[in-house]
């Protein structure tokens, strides 16, 4: 005959061989509870009278032994009549319920949170989470006003949260702190006064390169520990905050710095592959975390990051859960810089999601942060797209992150901001303002990333007005940030702009081609298409306009993206007069990057040599905002040489 188990880890149950047994009303399950609770001890009658009554009945004796009887012939059917009971027997005075050890889920969940202490660490947190799966809701739950069920309620709800934070304990210390951060999340929305919690949530936050959240985390902890129970932080608290501050070596990652790359790449691959085959919702958040982290390492780190991205999403949205897919899709927030996408197919995939999932968000004020994200994400993966739904969604965005008052949500949505800010020409001084903020913003709130993002920003919109003094400054900036935090890509951007410098500072010809040409070794494996496409060639073309030489565009070259600018110049030097005139009238305004006004000067040079003067008085409306700026040094990487420059030479060209 099957087992008869016990389940009080939630509703009080019995069950044979999966199926549920049948015990009648409340006082059969809270005799039952009783029993379960004594651990195979005797409970005397009069005590299972006092505890089922407040006031007994006049037979409460003669009730529970009913009671008794129809729970024996619920558990033994088979029972001969007479026979002795073998599972709830009678014993001196009173009963007792002969359970097997593992037949009550209460014991064995005790039991494995026990052994998984004794057992190797790596095993431990699965055996922990197998454990806590036992529960079904809070411990013996009909019963949760019954005095004697009040004193075991609490302590197998105390093992229940400590085995939590053990677990999570266990995954920082292994090295896999990303995986921790759902559950800690989860855990402190039910439990906020755990402070050993908040201390484990912060530090799996800061092991994951989050020091921005992690330091946010631990000003909730303050804010909820001081507004609720005018408590100030524990000792442990205080020094895990200050630690975050100093950049203590001792709270890195096992191994780090040595092995973090290979360890986070692993780490970031086997918990997709966890994912993925077990469709786990956590699992799914922490392998967003993961990528997200290496993101930031560039070359392939980047490309498999952008890779599982889109298909974590896909199977965030194959759960059904909006607001699941909504953490996955936000959660990806690594500051961009460059104003064009690597990847237009992935990106339009992305913002289709996340416009379906904001379609499907609840429209209460709990979902707000969440579809800032999502606003977020649809402006940074809109970067590049002349439409109205971009600057409409990172204003959204922006105004509800500034209205919630949270620093890194903020910061998200400035650099959705920043990402729609190149709509039309002379938006540098914008620019700056937004780069400033996020440095300000990311200095004051631990939000490494986010600073380096500010500085490039400001770098980039200085070069555009001609302050290259401050330029300088930043780019130093930044490049001290990313020794200090392993952020290889930034010298990507710093060695482009020492290019840039030469070739506005008047260096020759040679002397700046040979800077830009080292910069763009830079790029080979930096995992970065939408920025290295077509772009030697044309900052090249650029530097031989701004020095009065011949075009010189070979069409055989990758032009990437601007290919449609620079084909016109080749058929121009083929004397293909009245093609390149057919080409230039079909050219399309230039995309809202970076590069708008450097496009608009390549038109301006194609109008000048063909004489098309609608063309050039439409080269001169686009530029004429930038008046006094230098054309594409608001990239950051290149330039045309000064606006005024172009608006002066259309001025001089003669009329039709």
């Amino acid at each position: 005959m099957d087992t008869v188990t016990f389940g009080v880890l939630g509703p009080v149950t019995a069950e044979r061989g999966g199926d549920p047994l049948g015990l009648r009303g409340p006082r059969h399950r809270a005799v039952l509870a009783r029993l379960v609770l004594a651990r195979r001890r005797t409970v005397p009658v009069a005590r299972l009278v006092e505890d089922l009554w407040e006031v007994p009945p006049p037979r409460a004796v003669g009730a529970v032994r009913t009671f008794v009887g129809d729970l024996r012939r619920a558990l033994e059917p088979d029972r001969a009549p007479r026979a002795p009971a073998r599972l709830l027997v009678t014993e001196g005075p009173g009963y007792a319920l002969r359970a097997a050890h593992d037949a009550v889920d209460a014991w064995r969940f005790e039991t494995a949170v026990a052994e998984a202490d004794r057992g190797p660490a790596a095993r431990a947190p699965d055996r922990i989470r197998a454990a806590l799966e036992e529960w079904r809701g809070p411990a013996y739950a009909e019963f949760g006003a019954a005095r004697w069920a009040r004193g075991e309620r609490t302590r197998l709800t105390e093992l229940r949260l400590r085995a939590v934070e053990r677990r999570a304990e266990l995954l920082v210390d292994l090295g896999r702190a990303g995986e921790a951060v759902p559950d800690l999340d989860a855990h402190l929305t039910g439990h906020p006064w755990r402070e050993e919690a908040w201390r484990l949530l912060a530090l799996a936050l800061y092991r994951t390169g989050r020091q921005g959240d992690a330091l946010a985390v631990l000003r909730r902890a303050r804010a909820r520990l001081a507004g609720h129970l005018g408590l100030d932080p524990g000792p442990r608290l205080r020094r895990l905050e200050a630690g975050i501050l100093a950049q203590d070596p001792e709270l890195d990652p096992p191994g780090a710095p040595a092995d973090a790359a290979a360890r986070l790449w692993a780490s970031a691959t086997e918990a997709y592959d966890r994912t993925v085959a077990a469709g786990a919702h956590a699992r799914l958040e922490s392998a967003v975390g993961l990528l997200r982290g290496l993101a930031v390492t560039g070359g392939d780190g980047l490309e498999a990051a952008r890779e599982h991205r889109t298909t974590a999403i896909e199977a965030a949205e194959e759960t059904g859960d909006a607001e699941l897919t909504a953490r996955v899709i936000g959660a990806y927030d690594v500051p961009a810089n460059w104003t064009r996408g690597d990847d237009p197919e992935a990106a339009r995939r992305i913002v289709e999601a996340a416009e379906r999932t904001l379609a499907s968000l609840p429209p209460d004020a709990a979902a707000d942060a969440a579809r800032c994200r999502l606003l977020a994400t649809v402006a940074l993966e809109s970067r590049g797209v002349r439409s109205e739904r971009g600057p409409r969604a990172a204003a959204e965005a922006e105004r509800i992150a500034r209205r919630l008052d949270d620093p890194a949500l903020l910061a998200f949505a400035l650099n959705g901001v920043f990402m729609q800010s190149c709509t039309r020409a002379g938006l540098a001084p914008r620019r700056d303002a937004l780069g400033a903020e996020l440095v300000a913003l990311g200095t004051r709130n631990g939000l490494v990333n986010h600073t380096v993002l500010g500085h490039l920003v400001r770098l980039q919109a200085r070069s555009a007005l001609a302050d290259l003094d401050a330029a300088d400054e930043h780019a130093a900036a930044a490049e001290r940030l990313a020794a200090r935090h392993d952020r290889p890509l930034v010298a990507v951007f710093t060695d482009w702009y020492r290019a840039l410098r030469l070739a506005v500072t008047g260096s020759t010809y040679g002397t700046a081609a040979a800077a830009y040409r080292s910069a763009a070794a830079r790029l080979d494996g930096a995992g970065m298409p939408g920025l290295e496409r077509g772009l030697l060639p044309l900052a090249l073309l650029g530097l031989r306009l701004a020095h009065g030489r011949p075009a010189d565009v070979d069409p055989g070259e990758d032009w990437g993206p601007y290919r449609p600018w620079a084909e016109p110049f080749a058929l121009l030097a083929d004397g293909r007069t009245g093609e390149a005139r057919t080409a230039l009238a079909a050219l399309p305004q230039p995309p809202p990057d970076l590069l708008y006004e450097a496009l608009c000067c390549a038109e301006a040079a194609l109008a000048l040599r063909l004489g098309d003067r609608p063309a050039l008085e439409r080269a001169r409306e686009r530029l004429l905002p930038a008046a006094g700026e230098i054309a594409g040094a608001g990239s950051g990487l290149l330039t045309f040489g000064p606006v005024d420059d172009w608006l002066a030479a259309i001025g001089r060209a003669p009329a039709p």
